[in-house]
């Protein structure tokens, strides 16, 4: 079997891993130059931790794991009012789960294909055409792979999405928020922040941060927006949205760069993620938004599900039968995030001192077990992710 996958993110790779597992002849093009760092901390357990396993990669993703300790809801001036220590919340689920950067997971993926699949960057899908037993995938550098399967792994913003499915305004469905990343470096603040996840809210914003490794931070940011168009200046935006939240965050807006990440929080709503011998796989199929998190745990745990079902089977009907096994998780997942959006960024400020008191249960007798089977049935996050 010949495939294209296009996206090699952590769908797309982990993908390429599973299917040259079974022989397949497999390509992997990415749009960007190179392989990306940037993306959230993720809590990573569920369906993507079962597959990380079966692909014996944890111990690598253990060594690149960061050491959060804590989740902490403070004030403007970083005085706790709220908040869950992370052993509590490992403890509910058993001790399968890591805290990973989205970048670091992406990096053990690669080195776990080491040479078996090439990667080509810089390059994306132009035209995609329907041929007997098969489809014509044309690439931006002009080279034409007539292969069995194309599978677009391609993100929120899919390419493949668009040329085979349609526009992406006829699937992207807006949560009504607007969302920004970005890493920087502050010894002192650093060394104040420690081992531990900060935020700070106030009504329809939140702002935090977390250590990055080797002494740098990372900034999560979202805020209430709904509109479906980016600004033209993103960092301006982003000053604007939370400047003023307090010395901690005024602090962390200093070193907003001129290009930080910047998107809005959506969901991808299709009837269908497959026509003919094209499939859709991630992010590109059902994005669930950071609300619901998980995303990249949804990830792997589709893409092992879709080599599981190509195996020994016509692609149309492997395609059907891993429709029908994912959908029902991903129907889920998505009414997870839309449901929680209103406590996870919340518009009133009794929201907020209710939701910093919760979380604290989990320290208390029995708190684990009721937090523990509440997030086990919803698939959530500790904090807003998109992993």
């Amino acid at each position: 079997m010949k495939v294209v996958i296009c996206g090699a993110g952590i769908a797309g790779l982990t993908l390429a891993w599973w299917l040259r597992r079974t022989g397949a002849e497999v390509t992997v093009v990415e749009k960007a130059a190179g392989p990306r760092s940037d993306g959230y901390m993720m809590d990573f357990f569920g369906s993507g931790y079962d597959v990380a396993e079966r692909m014996g990669i944890l111990d690598e993703l253990r060594r690149v794991a960061a050491d959060i300790t804590e989740l902490v809801y403070a004030d403007g001036y970083g005085r706790r009012v709220g908040g869950l220590r992370y052993a509590s919340f490992q403890e509910m689920l058993g001790g399968r789960v890591l805290s990973v950067m989205r970048g670091d997971l992406e990096t053990v993926l690669r080195s776990a294909l080491r040479h078996d699949v090439p990667i080509r960057y810089g390059i994306g899908v132009e035209t995609v055409r329907d041929v007997p037993s098969g489809v014509d995938v044309e690439l931006t550098d002009g080279t034409v792979h007539r292969v069995d399967l194309l599978v677009g792994a391609d993100g929120i913003h899919s390419t493949v999405r668009r040329l085979v499915f349609g526009p992406e305004e006829s699937f992207l469905r807006s949560l009504g928020y607007h969302t920004a990343s970005f890493l920087f470096e502050d010894q002192e603040l650093a060394e104040e922040i420690g081992r531990r996840f900060v935020l700070v809210g106030v009504p329809d914003r939140q702002a935090g941060f977390y250590p990055a490794g080797k002494g740098g931070l990372a900034a999560s940011l979202i805020h209430r927006c709904p509109a479906l168009t980016l600004p033209a200046d993103s960092r301006a935006q982003v000053l604007d949205a939370y400047r003023g939240l307090g010395p901690l965050i005024d602090r962390m807006l200093e070193h907003c760069p001129e290009d930080p990440y910047y998107d809005y929080v959506a969901q991808i709503r299709m009837s269908t993620w497959s026509k003919g011998r094209v499939t859709l796989l991630g992010d590109a199929a059902h994005a669930v938004s950071l609300m619901a998190g998980q995303g990249s745990s949804m990830a792997m745990g589709g893409a092992h599900t879709l080599a599981t079902e190509l195996l020994g089977a016509d692609v149309e009907s492997a395609l059907e039968r891993y429709e029908r096994r994912m959908r029902p998780f991903v129907l889920r997942k998505q009414a997870a995030g839309r449901s929680t959006a209103d406590w996870t960024v919340p518009r009133e400020a009794w929201r907020i001192a209710l939701r910093n008191r919760l979380f604290g249960l989990a320290d208390l007798p029995g708190g684990r077990s009721l937090m523990g089977h509440t997030l086990r049935r919803l698939g959530a996050s500790v904090v807003p992710s998109a992993g």
